[in-house]
């Protein structure tokens, strides 16, 4: 009987170990089937701003052009757009995150500058690495990758890149019998030898405007190797000599060497544009701008004979300039194949050929060299000098109290601007606040 016993259960054991062999096997050949998301079944949704209109002033046309291309290469898949304003993108995410009801694909405003750590932080955006190879992503901008990366982890797909820069009325520079620079690069030395040269008989060299939440006037403050906060958010760095030195270039354009109007450095956003750019006025000959500015100087409204150059270099040597990274993130879902579904279908929208197009059609610079290479604006020579910048493009730190940081910034700023703090001064009493905020 005991011979009989041990022989039964010898023989549960080896039935048993082939079993799981098999159930592992199996499991295997399911997990390992790199095809198996494509016969997925479900439906991703997806939030999107409007981007250029068609002829039917559609301006959700493109992204459902891509959604009706996808669909019908993967017949079992269903995207449903949801349409948003961007001045509510933010807002609406906020709450539907709080509700634990977010989309599975939304949007990052290229004016926003990078990924929300706060969404990251919160646990609600998954990471994009397990889909894209090295190759995949060796094909994008090095500070495109930065403003999408946190911790080491890639979270989201960036898809295009702002910059700001110089323009330049080259009617006033001729009058003036004033040589632009050449290649559009110059040294702030000779930078401030051209605006002399510039001002006079109602006519001002240069000119910006200080408001929180634009930086056109920043990158003098990091021309010398200045920055908000430490790479690790975690302290103000923006009393630093190298800040502070950048300020005082910018406030001796005002008070040392009289090349500004005296409104230089004020909230006045249409007024300053339109000294430099309504055909009545044109009383300043160098303003700095987002990229958006190009296309209305070149428009019938206020068409300019104008040129496009960089920042001037300060003390580090190099070129420095503002700028924003758009793109898209992928958010978490407990559906595995959801997620590779998505992530596809970021991959999608946001290809080579997809970025060109939208560079073409939107006036914004790939975040892809691939894209870049193509010179998507071989027949706009502004554009495509504006391009150039996008490599020398610093993001404004993505710390998750920026906006508050931001704005106590640019208050001390204006003080400086108006003379009614030294640089050191208005940078230290920037610090005080700044500070406040980052103990929270």
């Amino acid at each position: 009987m005991k011979k009989w016993l041990m022989t039964i259960l010898s023989l549960v054991l080896v039935l048993g170990i082939f079993a799981g062999c098999s159930n592992k096997d199996a499991s295997n050949d399911k997990n390992d089937d790199p095809d198996a998301w494509k016969k997925w079944e479900g439906t991703i949704t997806m939030w999107d701003g409007p981007r250029w209109a068609d002829k039917k002033d559609n301006k959700y046309h493109w992204i459902e052009d891509k959604i009706a291309e996808f669909q019908e290469e993967y017949p079992g898949v269903k995207i449903d757009l949801v349409k948003t304003p961007w001045a509510e993108m933010n807002d609406k995410l906020s709450v539907a995150i709080a509700g634990r009801a977010w989309p599975d694909i939304a949007p990052v405003d290229i004016s926003g500058g990078s990924v929300n750590i706060n969404h990251i932080k919160q646990g609600v955006v998954a990471p994009f690495d397990p889909y894209l190879t090295e190759d995949e992503k060796a094909d994008f901008y090095d500070n495109a990758v930065e403003a999408y990366t946190y911790d080491s982890k890639l979270y989201g797909i960036p898809n295009s890149i702002s910059v700001h820069a110089m323009l330049l009325n080259l009617d006033i520079f001729e009058e003036k019998g004033v040589e632009p620079p050449k290649d559009g690069k110059w040294t702030y030395d000779e930078f401030v030898e051209k605006m002399e040269a510039l001002t006079g008989d109602k006519v001002d060299g240069f000119s910006t405007y200080i408001l929180p939440g634009y930086y056109e006037a920043w990158p003098f403050l990091l021309m010398d190797g200045g920055y908000p906060l430490s790479e690790d958010l975690s302290e103000y760095t923006f009393d630093s000599e190298e800040a502070i030195s950048g300020l005082q270039k910018l406030v001796d354009l005002k008070f040392k060497y009289e090349v500004t109007p005296e409104s230089m450095g004020g909230q006045d956003v249409g007024g300053t544009w339109k000294a430099w750019a309504a055909n009545d006025q044109r009383t300043v000959a160098v303003e700095p701008w987002a990229t958006w500015a190009i296309a209305s100087a070149q428009g019938e409204e206020f068409k300019t004979n104008f040129m496009v150059a960089q920042y001037p270099t300060g003390k580090t040597g190099e070129p420095v300039t503002i700028g924003g990274v758009g793109g898209w993130v992928m958010f978490n879902s407990e559906d595995e194949t959801k997620k590779r579904v998505a992530a596809e279908f970021v991959k999608h929208i946001s290809s080579t050929d997809e970025q060109v197009t939208m560079a073409k059609n939107y006036g914004i610079f790939p975040a892809r060299k691939s894209a870049a290479e193509q010179e998507p604006f071989a027949d706009n020579p502004q554009m495509a000098k504006a391009q150039e910048l996008s490599k020398h493009a610093v993001m404004v730190p993505r710390h998750p109290s920026w906006a508050r940081i931001d704005e106590a910034i640019q208050k001390q700023l204006q003080l400086a601007l108006n003379g009614e703090k030294t640089p050191k001064e208005a940078l230290k009493s920037a610090g005080e606040t700044v500070e406040a905020i980052l103990n929270e």
